[in-house]
């Protein structure tokens, strides 16, 4: 399967995952995934993510994260820039999603942070996508 866009794949799937509530998914690895879901775990979206090979590019496993009644942590995850129409924003202009209740990652040139993080730090980026 040619993929152009593995960051929009990796969202999907676990979009699909916590629409379907499954307690994980695993996507093909890299390192920019990786990045991407340990933010996801560090601002308490997933419960957890860990990396294997399987001899060739490796598995990311997601495990997604649920209330106390199964209610979704992740409403949405939505991606921003994409390879045919990439979205760069400055340091001074990043957006708020969801009024501030959710959270964007940004490819900085200091790596993948928060939208949050990237403002406190003085740096702007690409827009990778949004979660709430």
């Amino acid at each position: 399967m040619n993929m152009t866009d593995p960051v929009a794949d990796v969202l999907t799937r676990i979009r699909n995952g916590v629409r379907a509530r499954l307690p994980k998914v695993d996507v093909p690895s890299s390192k920019l995934k990786v990045e991407i879901a340990r933010i996801l775990k560090d601002e308490g979206y997933i419960a957890n993510f860990k990396t294997s090979e399987d001899g060739k590019q490796g598995v990311l496993r997601v495990y997604l994260k649920y209330g106390p009644g199964m209610e979704r942590v992740i409403t949405d995850l939505q991606r921003v820039s994409r390879p045919g129409c990439r979205i760069y924003c400055g340091k001074g202009e990043i957006p708020r999603v969801y009024g501030g209740l959710g959270i964007n990652i940004l490819s900085t040139s200091r790596g993948l942070m928060t939208g949050r993080t990237a403002a406190r730090e003085g740096v702007g980026g690409e827009i990778l996508c949004n979660v709430w």
